[in-house]
């Protein structure tokens, strides 16, 4: 009670301080009452029967898009708004450049520019366009890497054309990372070959996990171009190669678009079947195969083909030099303000409501726009944030938030015109979605990044990123989606209170004009490699010959993992047989799902509304929680676990819930062992534990009620490593009065943050729920960094990372952990963290990483934190862990 005696004095003397200063600031005349009462009108909400509202009125349509007003007068309209408070901290603006216009000697023929002419409305290439269709007339490789909407596609259209007007059998495949990718740009292309005399009779076909099993022979013997998948390559094409020889033979033209979505380990498996393909493509007597590539800005397209490909430098042709014309565009910086300037300690305005206010003011005056919400990558999400997140996408809370504040204002004609997009949706409904944005029906999105490859979805004005999305070149690709076929554009970016936000937030040179990282594939992972060596075995036998495709470490893992005949060729080990492509994942496991059943509230009947993953299941479906889809609010009635549905009932709440979890990550069995300077770092088998066991009823951040309720928990085991805190560095942190299970949480994050291949190994993330307990809990957590391989995906990349961490090599530790004078938690907070770093000292961290390494630990007096941690301990004494029989240390 005097606590809370001692928040309401707290309030009610700002509220005498405001009301003071209106009255003070009143002008003479002016009544403050009346002044208050109308600022008050716009707060409470519309009844939506009625439609007085003027903004309902027809004074309020929304304008046709060739009346809407330019973005320099929306900029500076939003600056005149009362409720605007310095959000715009960095402003700058792109001038228009003009095309850079090449042509082509000789020009491809009278057909194929009669078809460009009537399909596209195309006279003329691009700069950028004509060297690469050059180049690949010329014989070579080709990567693209120019802006979005840079008409990359005609690229390999054109030749693709003058390939099939010199030989009619030619074949050629297409390969998209996304379904609906695919589809769009196969549509693109039978516009193309239709309105091309000669050609309009050639077929082009789908060939993927979706073609039925009676349609793909056809498919096979008559399609002139197959637009395809690395998965279906992988697991359809490739291990039934006898089927596909006489297709493989006449290939001229292999086109993998978005070649920057293959990194990490999804791009190390990738890169090994495109050596699989070729190598089978050599066998059959096809070594004429040319290889094209489109992609975002990258550091080094041409380096990165090399790699995915496996191709010589010299045959490779990579082209930067971006010729297509870009229109004005405006890119602002968005800063939340603080919820009161008088108090800074009640913190920033919600990243999320400054985004959708910002979206409902431009669509209000007729620009579509376009809300790229970030979705955690954690492989488990969890809501122990009740500021920003929502299960696993910020796009269902802003979707509701729209349709909240749309509703108030009575901006039905507005609402009805808002749709949110995830790769979750069924087929059918995401088509639709993308349809009716083509068409101009949509005047807004609110997308996961699911949208941020290269669909065609029309015209958009403007785009809005909540949050930085992760690496610059989602963001320049996201940013691309604005002024496609438009005139002026708005790119905003709203900054959360993430690291790395603030700090592009303070250096937004740099999303544009800064150095890009090379992404990262790494063919030489002996477990990535051993899988695809078993696969290309059963294709093919496999021959000292195919070092060319695999490399030198194929010889040691063919010895050892595969089988070897008399003439010593080797052959798939019979663990793998019948068919080894089934024992290799190239995106991880397929989890299993639930199905969310709508009950009908009338009738009673059921009707299927989505599928969930089981790892996302246990975290938005949990009775009596409140499930969201497609903007609408659903209560779950029934979860039933064994067959794995749950019924949902459609319901207008004014809450959402979140889920009140925790997820324990316990090294079970030691495999290895590692000398780590003064430490030893381990190896081994460990176990994922999470249990959901209640949630938060939750209404404009505040709590309504805590909920409990009993889940089945989620178990995998995984392999990874781990490191136990020395006993003096955990004295030395008590000591200090640190939070222990902060620096050890802000350490783990420092090692993956530095780790190339960081999405692919996750780490035990530390809840504020739990760690800020005022009464102790009794879930002790051991003092160790513990890393884990992402459950389902294999691929041995915290092995990778066990083996080559920067532990071993104590002179270039600094490169973790920038310099201690810069802010606070710069090096050690995660995009990915499921919790969002709410738990982290980087001071702590770096002592937890020099006692690791044995180093001195020198704590300059500015270092020292300024408010001692005094609650309970939660970690303990990391204790030992059962070893397999003979280890012996490794030393570095």
């Amino acid at each position: 009670m005097p606590a809370l005696q001692k928040l309401i004095d707290k309030r009610n003397i700002a509220c005498k301080e405001a009301l003071d200063n209106l009255v003070i600031q009143a002008s003479l005349g002016e009544d403050p009452v009346q002044l208050l009462q109308d600022a008050g009108r716009a707060f409470i909400p519309v009844d939506p029967t009625h439609s007085s509202d003027p903004e309902a009125g027809p004074s309020q349509l929304v304008p046709e898009p060739e009346e809407r007003p330019t973005i320099a007068a929306l900029v500076k309209e939003i600056i005149d708004q009362p409720w605007y408070k310095e959000q715009i901290i960095h402003r700058q603006s792109f001038e228009p450049k003009p095309a850079q216009l090449s042509t082509l000697n000789p020009p491809p023929s009278d057909s194929v520019l009669q078809a460009l002419s009537d399909s596209r409305k195309i006279t003329t290439f691009y700069s950028h366009q004509a060297t690469a269709i050059q180049a690949i007339r010329d014989g070579f490789h080709v990567v693209v890497s120019t802006s979005t909407a840079s008409g990359k596609s005609i690229i390999y259209q054109v030749p693709l054309l003058m390939a099939l007007e010199r030989d009619p059998g030619a074949k050629a495949i297409f390969v998209y990372p996304t379904k609906a990718l695919a589809q769009d740009q196969k549509a693109s292309l039978e516009q193309l070959l239709f309105s091309c005399p000669g050609l309009n009779h050639l077929k082009v076909a789908t060939y993927d996990g979706d073609t039925p099993q009676e349609a793909r022979s056809e498919v096979r013997d008559t399609a002139s171009v197959i637009f395809t998948n690395f998965d279906t390559i992988h697991a359809s094409i490739l291990p039934h190669e006898d089927n596909w020889r006489q297709f493989l033979k006449q290939v001229k033209l292999f086109v993998v678009d978005e070649l920057h979505y293959y990194t990490g380990l999804f791009g190390s498996h990738v890169a090994l079947i495109l050596r699989r393909f070729r190598r089978v493509a050599a066998a059959v007597g096809n070594r004429r195969i040319q290889f094209v590539s489109c992609t975002a800005t990258l550091a080094n397209s041409g380096s990165h083909m090399q790699k995915m490909f496996g191709l010589q430098p010299n045959d490779i042709v990579a082209i930067s030099e971006d010729g297509a014309p870009r229109n004005q565009r405006d890119f602002l910086v968005w800063s939340p303000p603080l919820i009161d300037p008088s108090q800074p300690a009640l913190g920033k305005a919600s990243s999320i409501a400054e985004a959708t206010g910002l979206m409902r003011f431009l669509m209000k005056r007729g620009i579509r726009v376009i809300l790229f919400c970030k979705v955690s990558c954690a492989i488990l999400p969890s809501i122990n944030t009740l500021d920003e997140s929502y299960a696993d996408s910020k796009g269902l809370r802003a979707t509701k938030t729209l349709k909240a504040d749309l509703s108030n204002e009575g901006r039905f004609d507005i609402l009805k015109r808002v749709r949110p997009y995830r790769g979750g949706y069924s087929r059918e409904d995401r088509r639709r979605i993308e349809s009716d944005a083509f068409s101009g029906q949509l005047l807004g999105i609110v997308s996961t990044n699911a949208l941020e490859l290269g669909i065609d979805i029309g015209v958009l004005d403007a785009v809005i990123m909540l949050g930085f999305p992760m690496t610059i070149p989602s963001f320049r690709q996201q940013a691309g989606r604005a002024g496609r076929r438009s005139k002026d554009s708005l790119v905003v970016l709203v900054a959360e209170s993430f690291a790395v936000d603030q700090y592009y937030a303070n250096h937004p040179e740099e999303l544009f004009d800064g150095k890009l990282d090379e992404l990262m594939v790494d063919v030489d992972s002996k477990v990535v490699l051993e899988a695809h060596l078993q696969c290309a075995g059963f294709e093919m036998p496999i021959s000292t010959g195919d070092e060319q495709w695999f490399g030198p470490a194929m010889h040691e893992i063919c010895k050892n993992s595969l089988t070897k005949d008399k003439d010593g060729w080797y052959h798939t080990h019979t663990n793998f047989l019948p068919y080894p492509s089934r024992h290799v994942s190239i995106r991880g496991a397929q989890e299993e799902k639930y199905l969310v059943v709508e009950i009908s509230q009338s009738s009673g009947s059921l009707k299927n509304i989505e599928e969930v993953e089981v790892s996302r299941a246990m975290f938005e479906v949990y009775e009596e929680g409140v499930f969201l889809h497609q903007g609408m609010t659903f209560v779950v009635k029934e979860v039933d676990h064994d067959t794995k549905v749950a019924k949902v009932m459609r319901a207008d709440v004014n809450y959402i819930t979140s889920p009140r979890d925790f997820t324990d990550v316990n090294a079970i069995r030691t495999h290895r062992i590692r000398r780590a300077k003064t430490s030893l770092a381990y190896y081994g088998k460990v176990h994922v534990y999470c249990k959901v066991f209640g949630f938060f009823k939750i209404s404009n951040k505040v709590i309504l009620d805590a909920v409990e309720v009993d889940t089945p928990p989620w178990e995998r085991d995984t392999t990874g490593f781990w490191l136990d805190v020395p006993k003096e560095t955990l004295d030395l942190l008590r000591s200090l009065q640190v939070n222990v299970a902060e620096a050890i949480h802000a350490a783990e994050h420092a090692f993956l943050i530095q780790f190339p291949l960081s999405e692919d190994v996750k780490t035990e993330c530390k809840a504020a729920e739990k760690e800020y307990k005022v009464t102790e809990s009794t879930r002790k957590r051991p003092a160790r960094l513990i890393f884990y391989d992402s459950i389902g995906k294999g691929g041995g990349v915290s092995a990778r990372a066990f083996d080559n961490a920067f532990w071993y090599k104590p002179s270039t530790w600094f490169l973790i952990v920038p310099a201690r004078m810069a802010a606070p938690n710069v090096g050690v907070q995660s995009l990915v963290c499921k919790e969002a770093n709410q738990v982290s000292s980087k001071f702590g961290a770096i002592i937890v990483l020099e006692g690791l390494l044995g180093c001195e630990s020198h704590h300059a007096e500015d270092d020292i934190i300024t408010e001692p941690y005094t609650g309970p301990d939660t970690i303990v004494d990391a204790p030992p862990v059962a070893a397999v029989e003979g280890i012996e240390v490794e030393e570095s």
